[in-house]
């Protein structure tokens, strides 16, 4: 059974040995400077993902029968490099069947997904435009829909990447949207609400999260901005008496809500429900990934004081928790 997590090896000193079980995310090929081959490895739990490397893809402890997606057995030190913490992997081969199970592997919402989805439905509850009520009421009756609405992650690394990530963000928005809607009386609120609900609806075709976070073969090729239009389209067609005129502003909710489009959205905000979608989308992904900096940097041990390592979700800037900064300083 496994008894070490990532977020233990987060907080072990340099140099401390590890042995525990881990899912491999990611497993690349790579050479040294002096052009020396290794692998790097990404593993993960449910407590998060670390990078590894095996500078001896040759030495016989080193199993090569592994893909991603399958469960390993690592035995390692922890190391550090640019401020990261990582793991060096000395012996490695795959988990015997019912050696480690899979649900330790996958990192998963800490809310309740049960009060989780009871504030989504409350929300669609509370819709007064009876055409967008009867259109996601009939998306989430769909068990298949519903299931995975429940499971899937809002990303597969950026932002709420974990088992139910997706649900956890769309409620954390319908509480923005409320209260940006009655700061602004020009907003439909069940317009917004209801953009919020299917903004990503898309993502549950996109990715895929049996072993690991990775996009399916159509998610790449289409993406989840077309396969959420798709879908909701088909629905729509499926409500008798839908108006044109609301359909076209629902699709164009999806369509603009990542704002830019260099940011892959084939149209910009053009109506005000779609413009505060698409700012409270990006400021829940950077709130939350701004959290998870923070709550690593406290698992490694680090100074209230330090500031974060580069983060990449955040266009590669280093951070500062404000609070346990002056918490610390006592002003």
């Amino acid at each position: 059974m496994k008894d070490i997590y990532i977020a233990d090896l987060m907080g072990f000193d340099e140099g401390k040995l590890f042995d525990s079980f881990f899912l491999v995310l990611a497993k690349q090929q790579r050479t040294t400077k002096q052009n020396k081959p290794y692998l790097n490895l990404i593993l993960g739990d449910k407590t998060g993902q670390i990078e590894g490397r095996v500078w001896d893809p040759g030495d016989p402890r080193i199993a090569r029968d592994f893909e991603r997606g399958d469960l390993v057995k690592a035995r390692g030190s922890v190391s550090k490099y640019e401020d990261r913490t990582q793991v060096k992997v000395d012996q490695l081969r795959k988990a015997h069947e019912g050696e480690a199970d899979r649900m330790d592997m996958l990192p998963a919402t800490t809310r309740d997904v049960v009060e989780l989805w009871a504030a989504l439905e409350a929300s669609v509850a509370s819709l007064t435009n009876p055409d967008l009520k009867r259109l996601l009421e009939t998306v989430l009756a769909d068990p298949a829909m519903a299931q995975a609405y429940r499971e899937a992650p809002a990303a597969r690394q950026l932002h709420h990447a974990w088992l139910g990530g997706l649900l956890e963000h769309v409620v954390s928005l319908l509480g923005l949207a409320d209260r940006v809607a009655a700061h602004y009386p020009m907003l439909d609120r069940d317009l917004l609400v209801t953009g919020v609900v299917l903004h990503d609806i898309g993502k549950i075709r996109e990715l895929t999260w049996e072993t690991g976070f990775d996009y399916t073969v159509e998610g790449v090729l289409l993406g989840h901005i077309q396969m959420g239009v798709d879908l909701v389209e088909k629905t729509i067609a499926g409500l008798p008496g839908f108006p044109d005129r609301l359909r076209t502003l629902v699709l164009h909710m999806i369509l603009a809500h990542h704002g830019k489009l260099e940011f892959g959205s084939p149209k910009l905000p053009m109506i005000p429900e779609a413009l505060v979608l698409n700012f409270l989308d990006d400021l829940d992904a950077k709130m939350q990934a701004m959290a998870s900096e923070f709550e690593k940097s406290a698992r490694e041990g680090r100074a209230p004081d330090e500031m974060t390592g580069k983060v990449w979700a955040l266009d590669q800037r280093q951070l500062l928790n404000t609070r346990a900064w002056l918490g610390k300083s006592g002003e």
